[in-house]
């Protein structure tokens, strides 16, 4: 078990804590990960979610801003398992997933909305490692991200 949870660190770091809007439930095999931020900005498209999966995670946690689209899913098994392949800790994700009980299975801790089957599109938009606004709060590569049976908290990178 963790020596941290999100309610005791919302407590004792009130003025730097940044608390993205709820709403996202766990669809990994993981409920409670920390880790420094990556940030992915893209929409129905999941170029660069794909691309830095495939990169050495080195523990962090990939923030994806899909603006809480709906219409298609950014992340499913294939992206998930390439992810723990690469040593990465997470994904949050504004927006949706698929192939969730295969994400499941993962040791990876995942959030999003909800599902959707639709698989997106893969025509090379999206932006990433750039400062994002996630789900109505700072979100900032280096940033530290914990999540738990609680939600996501995003507190400074540290100095």
């Amino acid at each position: 078990m963790a020596d941290w949870n999100t309610c005791d660190l919302c407590d004792d770091n009130p003025d730097v804590i940044r608390v993205p809007e709820p709403g996202l439930r766990h669809f990994g095999g993981v409920t409670r990960f920390t880790g420094p931020v990556m940030t992915v900005r893209c929409d129905a498209d999941n170029t660069r979610v794909k691309e830095l999966v495939n990169t050495p995670g080195e523990g962090r946690v990939l923030i994806v801003d899909g603006g809480g689209g709906l219409v298609t899913a950014l992340v499913g098994d294939v992206v998930g398992a390439e992810a723990v392949a690469n040593g990465w800790a997470g994904i949050v994700v504004d927006g949706c997933v698929r192939d969730s009980v295969g994400l499941a299975a993962l040791p990876l801790g995942v959030l999003a909305i909800t599902t959707c089957p639709q698989r997106p599109a893969r025509v090379g938009q999206g932006t990433a490692g750039e400062d994002i606004v996630f789900r109505g709060v700072p979100c900032r590569p280096g940033d530290l991200a914990y999540a738990d049976e609680d939600g996501v908290v995003l507190l400074p990178a540290p100095h």
